[in-house]
């Protein structure tokens, strides 16, 4: 992206962990000056979870690149935060809901110091609701929605997912989306907003187009069930001769057609409507011919046919794919103190050279001073604690 639409705008993350810190990732890979507000002491709490690079979690360093990092005792400090808002555009918060109040930072007090102020509070269920205050994590979160319900294993029983869904979908990513409103309507009003949003809810949406099967035929989809879930043998996953996978996708008559003009057999499209029975027995003659050959070996068939196949990727695959090697999904962030680490860029772009995660407290006298702070206030504050 050779623009940022969103430079010159100022954030004011309150958040740690994950959805809050992906979300404000994004939102500086739009051009926005992100100030990480970090508890005295041990800051962030991901700043310590393994694996660690150069000291740092990996993920910390991942999450937290292009900000800049302020220490600050909320409680003690809540008239330095009230004064930082007067010159930011936004400020991102994950606590449970009533904490900012409790603080006497709640909207009504932020808004008073800035109207245009944009307050996106991320929760687990809302800030209203009879689990308003109740703790909870990713796992709980998808189970309300009814997805963990959805990704069930062999046996039958569903089991944790190894990303966070509702945590960077239905948190980060509507955060980021619900920022970006908020700032475009402020525009036409000057009025900013307090936007509530529930990653319950988030990961709930994604089941859109699954929710509304479900209300017009009764059956909700399982996994290894129906035309998306695996149930049909032309949009399924399959193993090859040296134990790898490939992900067949040739839903459209047109691409089942290549699919099978790759495989050097007779199109049958009767089949693509075929029972339960009939898309068994096809999935298995499938998979009898995809075994037949590695993948590479079936890269390169396919490679000549447009048939929406593709090799199932390792993680440690990705980075090298020529797709994303064009793209430059992926870059070297060089950081002087814990040495370069491999990066991924968010799917809407980001600035063409990349500030490492911040030391703990590294810019706290810099943006205080931004906020107008003399050198003889800043150390009162600091001996205040």
């Amino acid at each position: 992206m050779t623009q940022l639409p969103l430079r010159g705008v100022r954030i004011l993350d309150l958040s740690r962990l994950l959805p809050g810190p992906f979300c404000t990732l994004v939102l500086a890979d739009l051009g926005a000056d992100v100030v990480k507000v970090e508890e005295p002491g041990g800051g962030d709490y991901l700043r310590g979870l393994p694996p660690l690079a150069g000291g740092l979690s990996a993920q910390f360093v991942a999450l937290n690149r292009d900000k800049r990092s302020i220490t600050l005792d909320l409680k003690r400090g809540r008239d330095v935060v009230l004064r930082l808002c007067e010159r930011c555009d936004v400020v991102v918060e994950s606590f449970r809901p009533g904490v900012l109040d409790r603080l006497g930072l709640g909207y009504d007090a932020l808004r008073a110091r800035n109207p245009g102020l944009v307050l996106l509070s991320i929760s687990g269920y809302g800030q209203d609701g009879p689990l308003r205050e109740r703790a909870g994590h990713d796992l709980d979160y998808l189970a309300l929605a009814g997805l963990l319900g959805m990704c069930r294993g062999p046996d039958g029983a569903p089991g944790p997912l190894p990303v966070q869904l509702a945590d960077l979908c239905g948190g980060a990513l509507y955060g980021a989306l619900g920022v970006c409103a908020a700032l475009y309507a402020r525009r036409e009003t000057g009025a900013g907003r307090h936007i509530d949003l529930s990653m319950t809810e988030g990961a709930l949406s994604l089941l859109i187009p699954q929710l509304a099967a479900f209300f017009a035929t009764g059956a909700a989809p399982r996994q290894g069930e129906g035309l998306l879930g695996g149930g049909h043998a032309n949009y399924r996953v399959y193993p090859t001769k040296d134990g790898q996978h490939l992900a067949v996708g040739a839903l459209e008559p047109k691409f089942w057609a290549a699919l099978h003009q790759a495989l050097g057999r007779p199109v049958d499209y009767a089949a693509l409507a075929g029972a339960p029975a009939e898309q068994a027995r096809l999935g298995a003659e499938l998979e009898a011919i995809f075994r037949q050959k590695t993948r590479a070996e079936w890269e390169a068939v396919f490679a000549a046919h447009d048939a929406c196949v593709e090799p199932v990727l390792g993680l440690g695959e990705v980075p090298a794919h020529p797709q994303h090697a064009a793209r430059d999904v992926f870059f070297t962030l060089d950081d002087p103190a814990r040495g370069p680490s491999r990066q991924a860029r968010t799917a809407l772009g980001g600035p063409a050279t990349h500030r490492p995660a911040p030391a703990l407290g590294e810019h706290t006298e810099a943006v205080l001073r931004e906020a107008g702070y003399d050198d003889a206030a800043i150390a009162a504050l600091r001996q205040a604690g």
